[in-house]
C-alpha cells in the first residue's frame, strides 16, 4: 500500500491581513482619474468590483437591484424552487429598463383585481391592455383609485381614448419629451398595425439619471446573476434562468475541482454556448485550468 503524506496537503507558511501593510507614498493620481471598471466575464463588465454572495441570507432581488444600481452585480441564491429563483431574476430585469421589450399586458376581459395583483407584485403603476396583441388601452393606479368593485372588468375602467404612443425606434430622449409634453408616465411603443412592441416609463428614464454608474445590459436592464448547483435538475434550472434573463450563472460548489463539477460545466456549455458561466470554488492553478479547459 502506497504511503500517503499529509505534509504535501498543507501550505508550509501563509500570510493573513495583519501580516501585510501598504506603505503610503507620494502619488499624482487624483481620485477622479481612477477607473474601477472590472471584467467579470468575457462579455460582462462591472463599473465597480463588487459581487454579492449567492447565500439565502444575502442575495435576492432587492440586494441585486441595489448592487446593480451602484455598478456591481448580485447573484441570486439557489435555495429555492426553480420557478421562485427565475421569478427573482425576472424581478431584477424588470425593475429598471431603457425600453421594456416584453412588457406585461392584460386583456379587457381581466378584472381590476387581477390588474391590481400584477401591479402590486411587480411594483408597477400601470399595465397596457391588448386584444390579440393590439394595444386598445391602458389601466393605471389612477384609473382604479376610487373603484370599489374590484371584480368588474378592466374594459369598464381603462383609458381607451386619445392614447399616446410612439413608434419603434423612439429614443429615450424623444420619449422623455413626449412624456413631458403630454404629462403622462408611460409610453407604449407600437408598430404600424398598433401591436404592442415595448414600453418606456418616466421612472426608468429618471432612474438612469439618478444612478449613472449602474451596471446594465445592452437593453438598459440591470445586470443580475444566479447560482446553480450540480444537481439532477440543473439543466431545467439553467433553462428557466436563461429564459428569465440572467446575465451570468454561477455553478456553486465547495470543491470545484471535482469530476462532477467539470462534467456539469461541459453539459451546460454544450447546450448553452453563449451563456456566461462562473464555476468554483477552486484554490489551485490546476483546478482553475481544469475548469477553463
Amino acid at each position: 500500500m502506497a504511503q500517503f503524506s499529509y505534509e504535501n496537503k498543507f501550505v508550509k507558511s501563509g500570510l493573513t491581513f495583519d501580516d501585510v501593510l501598504l506603505i503610503p507614498a507620494e502619488s499624482n493620481v487624483l481620485p477622479a482619474d481612477i477607473d474601477l471598471h472590472t471584467r467579470l466575464t468575457r462579455k460582462i463588465t462591472l463599473n465597480i468590483p463588487v459581487m454579492s454572495a449567492a447565500m439565502d441570507t444575502v442575495t435576492e432581488a432587492r440586494m441585486a437591484i441595489a448592487l446593480a444600481r451602484e455598478g456591481g452585480i448580485g447573484i441570486i441564491h439557489k435555495n429555492m424552487s426553480i420557478g421562485a429563483q427565475a421569478e427573482q431574476v425576472d424581478m431584477v430585469k424588470r425593475s429598471e429598463n431603457g425600453v421594456i421589450t416584453n412588457p406585461f399586458w392584460l386583456g379587457p376581459g381581466h378584472t381590476l383585481a387581477e390588474a391590481d395583483e400584477l401591479m402590486g407584485k411587480y411594483r408597477i403603476s400601470g399595465v397596457p391592455i391588448c386584444d390579440q396583441g393590439k394595444l386598445i388601452g391602458i389601466i393605471t393606479n389612477r384609473d382604479m383609485k376610487f373603484e370599489t368593485d374590484m371584480n368588474q372588468l378592466i374594459d369598464n375602467v381603462m383609458t381607451k381614448d386619445n392614447l399616446v404612443t410612439a413608434p419603434e425606434g423612439t429614443t429615450l430622449q424623444e420619449a422623455r419629451e413626449i412624456l413631458r409634453r403630454h404629462k403622462i408616465e408611460k409610453l407604449p411603443i407600437v408598430d404600424k398595425d398598433f401591436h404592442l412592441k415595448g414600453l418606456i416609463t418616466i421612472k426608468d428614464i429618471d432612474k438612469a439619471q439618478v444612478y449613472p454608474n449602474s451596471a446594465r445590459d445592452d437593453k438598459g436592464r440591470l445586470l443580475v446573476g444566479a447560482a446553480i448547483g450540480a444537481t439532477p435538475d440543473v439543466l431545467d434550472r439553467v433553462a428557466a434562468l436563461v429564459e428569465a434573463g440572467a446575465d451570468v450563472l454561477c455553478l456553486d460548489s465547495a470543491h470545484g475541482h471535482s469530476q462532477n463539477i467539470l462534467e456539469c460545466v461541459k453539459r451546460i456549455k454544450s447546450l448553452y454556448p453563449n451563456v456566461q458561466l462562473i464555476a468554483g470554488n477552486v484554490a489551485t492553478a490546476a483546478g482553475t485550468r481544469a475548469l477553463i479547459e
